[in-house]
């Protein structure tokens, strides 16, 4: 099937993203990284890095090791009813492979079920599509690539 790379993040849905950043980082002593509004998503969004001191300018986030997204609807009504029927907790998994377009197609030719079916653009200006949780034992999935002159690789 497809290759990953590694896993780039956990992402846990929240009602508040600083907040939550705030108590995590604090319980686990992880280190806060980038933070942004993903507008085509509609999501606010932070990330939680383990082993660093944060993301120093320039520094490319997540290129080391997994890092904890917390994810927060701005508009997004989806993650909001996520949020109301379960509560804050475990949103999706994230794997980085080398050409998500190629790997979108092979899955899609396997006849997995796809939410996505091209590229979008998400945080980070990486290139993400999501795989729908039918598809992969009632877990979402995210597959991603880190964005190259524009184009997802």
């Amino acid at each position: 099937m497809i290759k990953v790379k590694r896993i780039d993040h956990v992402a846990i849905a929240v009602a508040d993203r600083d907040a939550s950043a705030k108590q995590l980082a604090g319980l686990f002593g992880l280190a806060a990284g980038p933070r942004e509004h993903v507008a085509g998503q509609k999501t606010d969004v932070g990330f939680l890095l383990a082993g660093r001191g944060g993301a120093d300018e320039g520094e490319a986030a997540g290129t080391e090791g997994a890092s904890l997204e917390l994810c927060a609807p701005a508009g997004n009504e989806s993650l909001r009813r996520f949020l109301d029927a379960r509560g804050p907790g475990l949103h999706h998994v994230c794997f980085e492979v080398d050409d998500l377009t190629a790997a979108l197609a092979s899955l899609k030719a396997a006849g997995v079920r796809l939410i996505d079916e091209a590229p979008r653009l998400g945080a980070r200006g990486h290139w993400v599509a999501f795989l729908h949780p039918a598809a992969t034992g009632g877990v979402l999935f995210e597959l991603c690539a880190a964005g190259h002159g524009g184009k997802p690789a």
